[in-house]
């Protein structure tokens, strides 16, 4: 009885009666802030530096190459698939693994090495998050299983905010199974609330921005 009450109180308020269907919801409403791509670029190292991660701005495609090399030498890698790697030279780096596309070969090669590098599908400005959409060409495993994750991100694919995100591409499901928003490293304080970091992914993140 107390149920039927309080919904006859709700559908009273709302100016509907028993069994009648609800008003369509109104559209989303998606603010995208008017910025020009240096500002976008800036805005995202920032944020990403704000939570402990680290970014590069690489004036070129062997500046970009170079900057990898540097970070990973004398560790092991495995690198995603994706065609931009590839064409920045990326997998003959040294220690770079990559061309594997079996799921548990791709398991053990990722819980072995040092670092994970991949590049994102985009990069969002006002929270320094990596867009990772789950792929053939970029599965998840490299940029959650090593400890260390390197994303090679085009400047071009910085958004301002995850509204934008969402004119681009309002049903992730049509694209993919996974849609993963990486911001900064992995970290948790549910332990006498002390920060730890790479409990549920890598314990760094580093964008390097092209």
């Amino acid at each position: 009885m107390a149920r039927e009450t309080i919904l006859h109180r709700v559908r009273t308020a709302l100016g509907r009666a028993a069994g009648q269907d609800p008003e369509p919801a109104p559209p989303p409403r998606l603010r995208i802030p008017e910025s020009g791509i240096d500002r976008r670029v800036s805005g995202f190292c920032a944020a990403l530096e704000s939570l402990a991660g680290s970014a590069t701005v690489a004036h070129g495609a062997e500046e970009a190459r170079q900057t990898v090399a540097a970070l990973i030498a004398g560790h092991t890698a495995v690198a995603s698939n994706a065609p931009f790697l590839a064409e920045l030279g990326v997998p003959s780096l040294p220690g770079v693994q990559c061309g594997i596309f079996d799921r548990d070969e791709l398991k053990r090669a990722c819980a072995a090495a040092d670092f994970g590098i991949t590049s994102a599908d985009y990069a969002l400005a006002d929270t320094g998050s990596l867009v990772m959409i789950s792929s053939r060409e970029e599965p998840r495993l490299i940029s959650l299983l090593p400890p260390r994750h390197i994303a090679v991100v085009p400047r071009e694919r910085i958004l301002a905010n995850l509204d934008e995100l969402f004119t681009l591409i309002p049903l992730p499901s049509q694209h993919s199974s996974s849609l993963v928003l990486i911001t900064g490293p992995s970290r948790t304080a549910d332990i006498e609330q002390i920060l730890v970091r790479g409990v549920h992914g890598p314990g760094h993140v580093h964008a390097i921005i092209l």
